[in-house]
């Protein structure tokens, strides 16, 4: 097994994830490479929109398959957006994107000034399916914990990164560089797992 799909049309996580999985020689190629539409994401959960999204994308290429569901969970909103992340700013009648989720969320958080008030978690759970029809998925996430910031700070990253204050670093993830934020991300803990599960179980046999 030398290439895997990506169920993904997010070219941060396309760059991320090759980074993270370049040692084990492994190349991702995203689905939009190869014309595979979008799969439907109906679920509550990061790991079943997660497993749906591999599932489809295995199906459609004849190849294994990679899905990652994250999302931004806020203590003060009770868990939201989490699945509905990457479309929180339409809520609030703005166009999908992530300059309009930082600049929604920041208005929805306006009224809450303590930093115990303002905590939040990125989550990132990945699948991986050797089939689409494999009873065993690979199933690994990651989470990191940490405030949002009352302004965008930084220029690397995507998505909630130049909100997304780390206590343990002082700064937001966008503020740190590459190699230091995927070392530490949600999205690079969780590959770092599911890296450890595919050595054990799929690569020995390939």
């Amino acid at each position: 097994m030398k290439k895997i799909v990506l169920a993904s049309n997010n070219p941060g996580k396309l760059a991320e994830l090759k980074a993270m999985f370049a040692p084990l020689g492994l190349e991702l190629v995203s689905q939009a490479e190869l014309g595979l539409p979008e799969a439907e994401e109906p679920f509550r959960t990061f790991v079943e929109n997660a497993l749906a999204k591999a599932r489809q994308a295995s199906r459609l290429s004849g190849l294994p398959a990679l899905a990652d569901d994250a999302g931004l969970c806020v203590d003060a909103f009770g868990g939201l957006p989490g699945v509905d992340t990457a479309f929180y700013a339409t809520r609030f009648g703005y166009t999908k994107g992530d300059d309009n989720n930082v600049k929604a969320l920041l208005e929805q958080m306006a009224h809450l000034t303590d930093p115990t008030e303002r905590r939040a978690a990125l989550v990132s759970t990945l699948v991986a399916v050797r089939s689409d029809k494999d009873p065993e998925p690979l199933i690994a996430s990651g989470r990191v914990a940490g405030q949002i910031a009352p302004a965008p700070v930084g220029d690397n990253g995507f998505g909630f990164d130049p909100v997304m204050y780390i206590p343990e670093f002082g700064k937001t993830f966008a503020q740190l560089p590459v190699e230091v934020k995927n070392a530490n991300s949600h999205r690079g803990k969780a590959a770092r797992r599911m890296i450890e599960l595919m050595r054990e179980q799929w690569l020995p046999a390939a």
